[in-house]
């Protein structure tokens, strides 16, 4: 097989002579891989350019055994638009041919071949066009083959190699005349972005773009239509994972996600189309790329309709977007309207349609390819090719080609003029427009590879020798190829980007006809990234202007955030509240943002709103609460204190010094007063009079009480033998100044507190909410330390001596009344120390208060209540010898 392939390269460079003019090409003598060589349209010229198309779709079946000679049988199954394809490429070539600007006094010829849509074929094919058939093999005659046909046919003429071949149907092929064959090859439906590579393919030139820019438009218009959850059904060849590829590419970081990824496989087409269709079904996602061809496409459509899938919107690759066979089949019609697709562009031909509707074989007598278009579309046999009388007896393979014995002749009167036919159909030209640039792309390059610019130019001999038309070297017209840069007489700029062209493609749109069929209707355009798209002119597959929601988690409204499910694709994700102080004012957050420390967040958190202060005021229930406790308790504080001076001069007023018992009447009172303070907007003064006063007041009600309860350790003391003179230290003089004294050291404090770093009134912004506490903060802790720190040492030592005179002989001990003032006293301050600290905002300064009040009450009912109670209501017992008792 090696050796018959290198027989096979070994032919390229060697031609052989044909008549000048329009004539079929039937010279048959050693064919390679059973290809008809007769098969083929040529036209001699100045230069001649080589064609390969893919006219028929079914091959002969023959060996592909190069030690066996097959016999020959013709391809079959003539298509319509490949057909169209050939003569555009001769409409242009005419074109050039009569152009005075373009390769002036250089004739254009052509050598078109059949490659029957097998790669082989396309491979034999282009072989006999740089190297044709015949070459110093056994003579036909060795071989048993009758090769002539009478002298009406002459050698072909000259050694005139091809510097250009326009073909390749697919990117395999394609790869095919680039890897084995010399001349350039210029594609005009290859869209492998493979090929772009120059180093691989350096011989090769395109009009058709890579499939990676039709790709990244179907990802601009997912991205468009905010389409976020799609599925993908692709062919499972390099053409669609090459698409899948390009498409998560262009989508990454645009939260567009695949909802699953079916291939399909043409050799078990019907058994794929069937599970790619219950996959569709099963899916969430609304919106479907499908990348693959057109035949593939069919058979997934007619499994989509048994099921009755009729709501999914699908995007279209250039493969099956305009497909005549999918738009006409009533069967899948339902499934498929709403298409939006990707086509090659297509751009009008002017004369292109007269040219095609004057094609007549009466006209062109030697034109096979239009023969057997006319006889499968009119059923009628044309006049007979006019050869020579064959010189074999025995019919020889054109002649079994030629001969339509079941046909009747036609009539002459047979014209495509007025026939709708897709031959003939000009009104969106795509792939014929693309061989149509490619012709004169290769004109332009062949002008200016003959202009000689730098005819006269003083370089080497080789660089100023001018190119032959007979002459023409493959690598120099690449050169020129490369520097191609032109105006199409359509008005279009074209030149070459390495092996591409810029990328251009027509977006369209499946939409219903009355008939029941389909339409396509162009909406829009792809010029190269750029994105030109109608909207209001796509009919989606709801059948409304409505565009169609594919997303697998509603998009996040604003106030709450995305939160990523576990396990699954980016796009499906739940969405999260925002936190208190947080929020998110647009559609789909990743997170949300904290507000600043003077904001909160509103219900609705979707924005930052000024938060209102907050303080204990004398209008809330609290603040209410707290303030009748205060006024009640200076109530009773003040009626005691008119008791005791109703009652004065009774021995209970008057034991153990009433000063003193006035003075802590009085300090008791500023107790439940100083409360007040603490209640209502906090102000300057306010915060620096409220720790003075209530530091002030308990200092001297705890003073008070230590006096009286050392009179009254001194009295008993002093009636012991020889302590007489005790009492003469604790006068009332030297209670007044102790008093006086311990008072003093507090005011000094709080005076020093006060002037160095005094309480000011700030917002309480740690602690969360809307609502922000305003209070007095303590700039300086040491020094509230040191106010709350003097009261609980003067409570202490105030508790200890109580409990120490607690059990002194006499009938009504003051002291004990004294102790469990002092143990409620401290018991309510160090509870509170917790309760304030743990307390938030306003609810800390209410604990301050309600200690205040807590130990100023126990104060007023543990030490005046049993004396109130006697004087007022046991008024035996308020005397002398009661009091005195032992």
């Amino acid at each position: 097989m090696i050796a018959s392939s290198l027989l096979i390269v070994g032919l390229v460079g060697r031609q052989l002579g044909l008549r000048v003019g329009l004539q079929l090409v039937q010279t048959v003598t050693c064919s390679r891989w059973g290809t008809p060589s007769n098969q083929g349209l040529f036209q001699d010229g100045d230069v001649v350019i080589g064609g390969l198309f893919s006219l028929h779709y079914k091959p002969p079946a023959t060996a592909h055994d190069f030690t066996q000679l097959p016999q020959y049988k013709p391809c079959t199954g003539l298509e319509n638009l490949p057909l169209q394809y050939i003569y555009a490429m001769m409409f242009a070539l005419e074109e050039i041919n009569h152009s005075t600007t373009l390769l002036p006094g250089v004739k254009l010829g052509y050598h078109i071949r059949d490659s029957c849509a097998l790669h082989p074929w396309a491979m034999q094919a282009a072989l006999s066009l740089v190297g044709g058939d015949s070459a110093s093999c056994t003579s036909a005659a060795q071989l048993g083959y009758s090769a002539g046909y009478g002298e009406g046919i002459e050698e072909r003429r000259g050694d005139q190699p091809l510097p250009l071949i326009i073909g390749g149907a697919s990117s395999i092929a394609a790869k095919i005349l680039c890897r084995i064959l010399g001349p350039l090859s210029m594609s005009y439906t290859s869209s492998c972005p493979c090929l772009s590579d120059r180093r691989q393919f350096p011989n090769f030139f395109r009009t058709m773009p890579s499939d990676i820019y039709q790709a990244r438009a179907i990802a601009q218009l997912a991205i468009h239509f905010n389409w976020t959850w799609i599925g993908a059904v692709v062919a499972n060849n390099d053409y669609g994972h090459m698409a899948v590829k390009i498409f998560q590419e262009e989508t990454q970081g645009k939260d567009v996600c695949l909802a699953f990824i079916e291939t399909l496989q043409r050799e078990k087409i019907v058994s794929d189309a069937r599970r790619a269709a219950l996959t569709i079904q099963a899916s969430t996602a609304r919106v479907i790329l499908i990348f693959t061809w057109y035949t593939d496409v069919r058979e997934l459509l007619v499994q989509l309709a048994k099921i009755n899938v009729t709501d999914r919107q699908f995007l279209a690759s250039e493969a099956w977007s305009t497909s005549d066979n999918l738009l006409q089949n009533l069967v899948t019609s339902k499934v498929a309207r709403g298409v939006l697709g990707v086509a090659i562009r297509s751009s009008p031909i002017p004369g292109f349609e007269n040219y095609l509707r004057s094609l007549n074989p009466s006209r062109r007598p030697n034109d096979e390819f239009l023969r057997e278009f006319w006889e499968k579309e009119f059923g009628c046999s044309p006049g007979a090719t006019p050869l020579s009388s064959y010189a074999s007896s025995s019919p020889s393979p054109a002649n079994r080609l030629l001969q339509k014995a079941s046909l009747p002749p036609c009539s002459g009167t047979e014209s495509l003029e007025g026939v709708k036919h897709p031959f003939t159909d000009t009104s969106q030209l795509r792939v014929a427009y693309n061989v149509y640039l490619a012709v004169y792309a290769a004109a332009h390059g062949l002008h200016s590879l003959l202009s000689c610019p730098n005819r006269d130019s003083p370089l080497d001999n080789n660089s100023s020798t001018c190119s032959s038309p007979k002459h023409i070297k493959p690598i120099e017209l690449l050169q020129h190829l490369n520097k191609v840069n032109f105006t199409t007489p359509q008005g279009e700029l074209l030149y070459f980007q390495g092996a591409d062209i810029r990328a251009k493609y027509d977006l369209v749109n499946w939409q219903n006809t009355p008939e029941g069929s389909l339409k396509l209707v162009l909406i829009g355009r792809v010029d190269g990234f750029d994105l030109h798209l109608n909207e209001s002119a796509i009919q989606w597959s709801t059948g409304s202007n409505q565009v169609p929601v594919s997303v697998c988690s509603e998009s996040c409204t604003p106030g709450t955030r995305k939160a990523n499910r576990k396990g699954e694709p980016l796009c499906c994700f739940d969405c999260i509240p925002c936190a208190e102080g947080e929020i998110s004012n647009k559609t789909g957050s990743l997170h949300c943002d904290r507000c600043p420390s003077e904001f909160w967040s509103n219900v609705e958190q979707t924005a930052c709103i000024s938060r209102q202060l907050d303080f204990l005021s004398f209008n809330e229930t609290l603040g209410i609460t707290l303030t009748t406790a205060a006024v009640s308790g200076v109530t009773v504080t003040t009626a005691v204190f008119v008791v005791f001076i109703c009652y004065r001069q009774t021995p209970m007023v008057r034991a153990n010094n009433s000063e003193l018992s006035f003075l802590l009447l009085l300090s008791l009172k500023l107790c439940f007063l100083c409360s007040l303070v603490f209640i209502g907007r906090p102000s300057v003064w306010s915060c620096r009079f409220q720790q003075a006063a209530f530091g002030i007041s308990f200092v001297l009600c705890v003073s008070c009480l230590q006096v009286k309860t050392i009179v009254v350790l001194a009295a008993f003391r002093s009636a012991r033998p020889g302590a007489e003179a005790l009492m003469k230290w604790f006068g009332p003089g030297q209670q007044r100044g102790s008093v006086c004294l311990f008072t003093c050291i507090q005011v000094i404090i709080c005076i020093i507190w006060l002037s160095l770093s005094p309480p000011v009134p700030q917002a309480d912004l740690d602690i969360p909410g809307l609502q922000v506490t305003l209070k007095c903060a303590m700039a300086s802790v040491v020094g509230f330390s040191l106010v709350l720190g003097y009261i609980g040492l003067l409570a202490c030592t105030c508790l200890l001596l109580a409990f120490l005179a607690r059990k002194l002989p006499d009938n009504f001990n003051e002291a004990k009344l004294i102790t469990f003032s002092m143990l409620i006293f401290c018991a309510v301050w160090v509870a509170f120390v917790p309760a304030y600290v743990s307390s938030p905002g306003k609810y800390a300064v209410a604990v301050e208060i309600f200690a205040i009040l807590a130990s100023s009450y126990g104060l007023l009912i543990c030490i005046f209540a049993p004396k109130c109670f006697i004087i007022l209501l046991r008024p035996e017992k308020n005397s002398k010898k009661h009091l005195m008792g032992r």
